[in-house]
C-alpha cells in the first residue's frame, strides 16, 4: 500500500514539473510587440503646447494645441505631429492624405534606389590638397544622409606606396569626421596600389539629425543628381589624367647610338671583301 501511494505521489510531482517547464518555455518565446508606431493627427495630439509650423512652412513658435487645431480647420487642413520625440513636439499644418501619399512614394523610391554604393576617390595620389579632401568628405556625408553606402579610395602613384601609413592615417581621420552619420563596414584595407574604406549610413544617428533639422525648420532631403554629376566628373578627370600619363610612359624610347668604331681594319678582311666585289 505504501508503495502504491509513493508511486502515485511521484507521478503527480512529475506532472507538475512538466507543466511548470512548459509554461516557462512558452513565456520564453512570447515577444512583446510594443506600442504601435502611429502618426498622431488632429484630436490624437494630446500634449500642449506644441511647436507649430504652418501650411506655408513658417515657424509659429509655441502654440496651444486647441488653437493650432482651429488654425488647421480654418485652412481646411490637418494638424500632424511630425517630430514626436522632441519636447514640446513639432506639429505641422498640412494635408495628411497627401502627406501619406508622398511618404509612400519616398519609401518605394528608397526600396528601389536606396543603399546604392557610391565611390569617392581622393584624387590620383597622396598629394591631393586638404581642401579637396574636405570637399570629398562633404560629398560622402551627403550620400550617407541619403541612405547610400560610400566607398572611399586613396590611390598611390610611383613611390608613394612606400608611405602607405600616410594614406591609412588620412582614412582613419575620415572615419572620425563621418562618425556622426556612418558606421564602418570595412576598415581601411590595402588593395594593390590603393587603400579602400567602406562606410554605411547609421540610420539611428541620421534619423536624429533629420529630426533636429525638421525641428529647426530646415530641409533634410536634397536632390542628389547634381552631386552625382559632380563626383562622376571628378572620377572622369582622374581617369583621363591616368590614361594620358600611362600613354606618355609607354612611348618608345629612341635608341642611343654609340660612338663610331675607329679601330683599325683587318687587312685580310679587306682583301676578302675586294675579291668578293
Amino acid at each position: 500500500m505504501d508503495m502504491v501511494v509513493f508511486t502515485i505521489s511521484r507521478l503527480i510531482a512529475l506532472s507538475v514539473d512538466q507543466s511548470r517547464s512548459s509554461n516557462i518555455a512558452r513565456r520564453r518565446f512570447i515577444r512583446s510587440q510594443g506600442p504601435a508606431n502611429r502618426t498622431r493627427v488632429n484630436h490624437m495630439i494630446r500634449m500642449s503646447p506644441i511647436r507649430l509650423i504652418d501650411e506655408h512652412g513658417e515657424q509659429r513658435g509655441l502654440v496651444d494645441t486647441p488653437e493650432a487645431m482651429r488654425m488647421a480647420q480654418a485652412a481646411g487642413l490637418d494638424l500632424v505631429e511630425v517630430v514626436a520625440d522632441s519636447r514640446p513636439p513639432v506639429c505641422k499644418i498640412m494635408d495628411y492624405g497627401k502627406h501619406k501619399y508622398d511618404l509612400s512614394k519616398k519609401e518605394a523610391k528608397a526600396r528601389s534606389h536606396g543603399g546604392e554604393l557610391k565611390e569617392i576617390r581622393l584624387g590620383r595620389s597622396l598629394k591631393i590638397d586638404p581642401h579637396d579632401v574636405q570637399i570629398r568628405v562633404d560629398q560622402a556625408r551627403r550620400f550617407l544622409m541619403a541612405g547610400h553606402k560610400v566607398q572611399i579610395v586613396q590611390r598611390f602613384r610611383g613611390r608613394e606606396i612606400m608611405h602607405k601609413q600616410m594614406g591609412e592615417e588620412r582614412m582613419f581621420q575620415i572615419c572620425q569626421d563621418l562618425a556622426d552619420v556612418s558606421k564602418i563596414d570595412m576598415a581601411p584595407k590595402g588593395m594593390g596600389r590603393a587603400i579602400t574604406l567602406l562606410l554605411s549610413p547609421d540610420k539611428d544617428k541620421i534619423k536624429t539629425i533629420k529630426a533636429r533639422l525638421a525641428n529647426e525648420g530646415r530641409k533634410a532631403e536634397e536632390d542628389l543628381a547634381e552631386l552625382e554629376a559632380q563626383v562622376a566628373a571628378q572620377n572622369a578627370a582622374d581617369d583621363l589624367a591616368d590614361a594620358q600619363e600611362d600613354a606618355a610612359e609607354e612611348k618608345p624610347k629612341k635608341k642611343h647610338k654609340g660612338p663610331k668604331d675607329d679601330r683599325a681594319s683587318n687587312p685580310v678582311d679587306d682583301e676578302i671583301a675586294d675579291l668578293l666585289g
